[in-house]
Formats: C-alpha cells, structure tokens, sequence
C-alpha cells in the first residue's frame, strides 16, 4: 500500500471523511477526545536496539508503559492520562520507528525493551498491555524487585501456549500486515470493535487510523512467531515479585482471556484483580479503566 492514503476498504458513510492523516501517536479515535499530539524521538538503549519513545510530565514517580502487539505509543496514552509523575510511553522492537534486530525475538528480548526504557528513565512503576504485560511478566520473573507497582492490562498467556484458535487469529494478522492483505488487516481490526459501534463514526474512523498505523509502519517478520510463545517457563516464579500489583481482565475476550487474569494474580504475592463483564474496555468501560489505573499508581 503506498503510503495507506488512498484507502477506499472498508467503504466510509456517506459523508465521513475518506483520508488518513491522523497523528499515529494520537489514539484511534474512540468517541473520546484523544490526546495531542507529542513529537517522539528514538533512542539507542544500552542493549543496542533503538526504541521510539514518548516521555510526557515531570517529577516522581516514573512510570513506563508497554503496549501490545501491533499497537504503540497512542494506544497506552489514554491510560497514563490521570498517572501522576512522569510517563514514558515506548514502542518495542519491530513496532513505529523502533529498530528491528535480525532474527526471530521471544519474550525475553522484550522484557530487555522494558527494561531498558525503565533503567533509562529511572522507572518505579510499570504498565503492560496484552503482549506488554507478557513481556512485563517475564522481567518481573527475572528480576522480582525491579518495580514498586505494576498493572497487567488483558494478560493473555502466561506459562502455557495460547489456544489454537487464538494463536492461528494473531500469526495470521502478522502475516497480514506483513504481505500487504490490506483487506485481511481490515477484517481483524473490524472485530475489535464491539458490534454496535462498527457501523458508526467512531467505528470507522478506528479502523481507518489502525490500518494507516499497522500498514504504513509496519511489523518486523521478527514478531511473527510470537503468538506461539510464552513468557515466563513457570508462572511459580512470579511468587517472588515484590511489588503491588493490579491485574485487569474482562469477560468475553478470545485473545486475553480473563482466567489468565486470574491465574496472574493469584500467583502474585501482592495484587488486586479486576474482571469487567464485557469486552472492548476501551471502548465501554474507558473512563472507568482509566480511573482504576491512575488511582492505584497515584496512591
């Protein structure tokens, strides 16, 4: 797709906008107000991959934030909006303007990503999203002290392999993205939006904005056997983590199942467990989310 400015699938309602442009480290809109704009730089982190990242406010504490995968910098802003403190917002290797080592990557080469941008920024706090918690996990595995508070957003796998059809939905996104289907790409972003907001404005203009940012920044080949992957051998490991902790998780979501979320903070010495009773939390449950999360890492 050249530049993703003449995309026409899926076709818009009469009268909504037809062209792309929106800053990508601006969220995908929501029927909610996103934030503004903020210029990124890259940064050559010590263990040698270059990280696009986004630091907003000032003074203590640090938090950084992890995405998911195929998401970025716009989809953690909105819940860093009430955390106190300074926010580093990054994107893992393979993701923006994130470097792309050669090779296949696993959860440990992510962790390293976390790792880096907290030691870099001084982190006390951390935030994880689906693949970013993941990676977030396996850190916490490793180094069990590294951080005094922690939040687990839609944990999706643990110390077993996600189900087969959840494995074969996300290896067939990356392949997607990465072969140019711009109409299989649509089709697996359609489906995260809830089914009564697809046919709206905000539905579309989620979609055209996912599309711009996955098709026109792409994802390294690198990425493409995660899905198959876990992060952390034994989920007994996390027993020794010594910080607090809030795991979120929701009913109704294949791809992060909410007995993940369970299991996650039953194991965790310290931590608070929150199940929604739908899916899509962003979208429904947007404000709430939010305040859950700035409460916890404020207090």
């Amino acid at each position: 797709m050249n530049g993703g400015h003449d995309l026409r699938w899926p076709p818009p309602p009469d009268g909504f906008p037809r062209r792309f442009g929106k800053p990508r480290n601006s969220a995908p809109s929501t029927g909610k107000p996103s934030p503004p704009t903020l210029p990124t730089e890259v940064v050559a982190a010590p263990h040698g991959v270059k990280l696009e990242r986004l630091i907003t406010g000032v003074g203590e504490p640090v938090t950084v934030f992890a995405h998911g995968l195929g998401h970025g910098i716009a989809e953690t802003r909105p819940l860093g909006s009430g955390v106190r403190g300074k926010r580093v917002f990054f994107q893992f290797r393979g993701h923006g303007d994130s470097g792309s080592p050669p090779g296949e990557w696993d959860y440990g080469d992510l962790a390293r990503d976390v790792r880096a941008m907290a030691d870099m920024t001084g982190a006390t706090h951390a935030l994880g999203v689906s693949l970013g918690a993941g990676a977030l996990c396996r850190l916490l595995a490793e180094t069990p002290d590294r951080f005094a508070k922690v939040v687990f957003f839609l944990p999706a796998v643990l110390d077993r392999p996600r189900p087969d059809a959840a494995r074969a939905k996300l290896a067939d996104l990356l392949e997607a993205i990465n072969s140019g289907d711009v109409t299989a790409v649509a089709n697996a972003v359609v489906d995260e939006i809830p089914p009564s907001l697809r046919n709206g404005s905000s539905g579309w203009a989620y979609v055209r904005q996912r599309i711009n940012n996955l098709m026109n920044t792409g994802l390294s080949t690198g990425l493409l056997t995660l899905p198959d992957q876990i992060p952390v051998p034994n989920k007994e490991l996390l027993k020794a983590v010594t910080a607090e902790a809030l795991v979120i998780g929701c009913l109704g979501d294949d791809l992060h199942p909410s007995s993940v979320a369970v299991e996650l903070a039953e194991v965790l010495p310290d931590a608070t467990l929150h199940i929604y009773n739908r899916p899509s939390v962003l979208w429904h449950e947007r404000l709430d989310l939010r305040e859950r999360v700035s409460t916890f890492l404020n207090s």
